[in-house]
């Protein structure tokens, strides 16, 4: 199948970096499988094993990531292969061993970074959160590097887990808003949340008497949780997440390739579905997701909105993306076209409101749109209006088209109506009848009343009547220029003598 996937990107013009970054294997790895042939490949790879095997299919995509990842584990070794083929039914020992295997016959030696911790006790259901942050660096596409950061959280009787990632350090309103996040994903609260001594979140321990920061103070009052903060060199008392973190950095985001962050962050979430909150965990033996179903009982429901009170987080900032959308809670949600690149920051607020997301204009509060808020994952909610370039309001080009016309209470009703009429294509209306005001004003007030007393509420007849009134202006013209007499008749003119004038003004003439 790598040798099938090789040549098919070859054949698409990729070159050998991009096929060796796409299916992330080695450039010598692409240049191997493009020189054999299919004979080839096939006697390369079945002379391995002499037994069928279940993993055996998947054979050359196993070796080549162990070639260029030789520290990768069993479990990683797994996920990968669920991320290409979602339908693969596998067990974790049965990986195992064959990646066991295949270090031994190509001596892939792997080399293991532990950490000790202690144990830590079990916590009742719906007791404790704990959170950590962390950061990586990973790999683009184009062979850079970028440095990732990311907030974690466990539930510490299910282990059932969520993250959130950043290409920027986390602020406190960002600690805010992924707290509110992960409830909404845990659907709700513990009665306890569990920190490291971060200065995102807290001053000082106070000896017992802990201090947090103002914004984060305002949010544990409006959510009312307990918060325990760990004593620095004290990592066992937050084991769970510091595993976690670790889990995360080992298994998920180790040699991975790094797009852009809302594709890590919808990958990160996938991972958590398929791998994270899925496999068996080592001290529990159980399945976090199936555990998490019953803890879910246990927990404190949270409201979907923050009260006016708590200042800094009655409403929650987003980035807005290069597709004009906002991320909330694993699904993304629309905004107008044109957003992007004109807002500061390209930030947005999102308050809540009867079950409806607002999204609006982070300085001058003004609402860009609202949508429903959507209880399923990985979904675009979509306002199909907002496929079009909306940045020019439709009232300020309602008021300048009203400008052209005198009788403006009328000109007001006909353009309600035919707004009304074409909810659709209201600015493509607008945009018709400022284009021909702005060309034939003089026939505007005319065309206006042959159009309300017809009943033709439409820019198209509007522009019709126009170009009627226009021509039959021009045809007026011509007749009148026909009519006209072309030459001036010659009439006789009389002439007298000089004598006769003397005589008449009494004088005489000299000489």
């Amino acid at each position: 199948m790598l040798y099938l996937h090789i040549h098919q990107l070859r054949e698409r013009k990729l070159n050998i970096t991009q096929i060796a970054a796409e299916l992330k294997v080695s450039r010598p790895t692409v240049y191997k499988y493009l020189e054999m042939n299919f004979e080839e490949v096939h006697a390369y790879t079945s002379d391995l094993y002499k037994k069928p095997k279940k993993l055996d299919p998947y054979l050359d995509w196993i070796l080549a990531w162990l070639e260029e990842y030789p520290h990768l584990s069993a479990a990683q070794i797994k996920d990968w292969l669920l991320e290409r083929y979602p339908d693969l039914d596998v067990g974790e020992s049965t990986v195992r061993l064959y990646v066991k295997d295949l270090r031994e016959i190509y001596q892939i030696e792997k080399k293991a970074h532990t950490r000790q911790y202690t144990a830590v006790p079990e916590q009742p259901m719906g007791k404790q959160i704990q959170v950590d942050w962390g950061q990586t660096k990973q790999k683009t596409s184009n062979k850079s590097e970028v440095k990732l950061y990311f907030i974690a959280f466990v539930l510490a009787h299910s282990r059932y887990k969520y993250m959130e990632w950043q290409d920027r350090p986390f602020t406190t309103k960002d600690t805010i808003r992924c707290h509110e996040n992960a409830f909404r994903y845990f659907g709700g609260r513990t009665e306890e949340l569990v920190y490291d001594q971060d200065n995102l979140i807290a001053v000082s321990e106070n000896a017992g008497d802990i201090l947090l920061t103002t914004e984060f103070q305002a949010y544990v009052k409006e959510r009312q949780f307990k918060v325990y903060l760990c004593r620095k060199a004290d990592p066992e008392s937050k084991g769970m997440i510091e595993n976690v973190v670790k889990y995360i950095k080992g298994n998920y985001a180790d040699s991975r390739i790094f797009k852009d962050i809302d594709d890590w962050n919808e990958r990160a979430w996938s991972w958590l579905e398929r791998t994270g909150n899925q496999n068996v965990h080592h001290t529990t033996k159980k399945r976090p997701k199936e555990v998490f179903t019953l803890e879910k009982q246990h927990l404190l429901p949270v409201s979907i909105i923050l009260s006016q009170e708590s200042t800094p987080v009655h409403s929650l900032t987003r980035n807005v993306g290069k597709d004009n959308t906002i991320r909330y809670a694993s699904n993304r949600y629309s905004v107008p076209v044109g957003t992007y690149n004109k807002l500061p920051n390209n930030e947005v607020c999102i308050i809540f409101k009867d079950n409806q997301i607002i999204i609006s204009h982070p300085i001058n509060g003004e609402k860009i749109t609202e949508h429903p808020i959507s209880d399923e994952k990985g979904k675009l909610i979509q306002n199909r209006n907002h496929l079009r370039d909306r940045s020019k309001q439709i009232e300020d080009l309602k008021v300048q088209v009203l400008t052209h016309f005198q009788s403006s209470e009328k000109a007001k009703t006909f353009i309600e109506e035919v707004l009304k009429r074409y909810p659709r294509y209201r600015r493509d209306q607008l945009l018709i009848l400022q284009k021909v005001a702005e060309k034939h004003p003089v026939y505007l007030e005319k065309a206006l009343i042959k159009s309300i007393n017809e009943q033709l509420y439409s820019a198209n007849d509007f522009r019709d009547i126009v170009d009627y009134l226009v021509k039959e202006d021009l045809d007026s013209s011509v007749e009148i220029q026909n009519s006209s007499p072309k030459t001036i008749p010659k009439i006789a003119i009389s002439t007298r003598s000089m004598d006769t004038y003397t005589t008449i003004l009494g004088g005489t003439i000299h000489e």
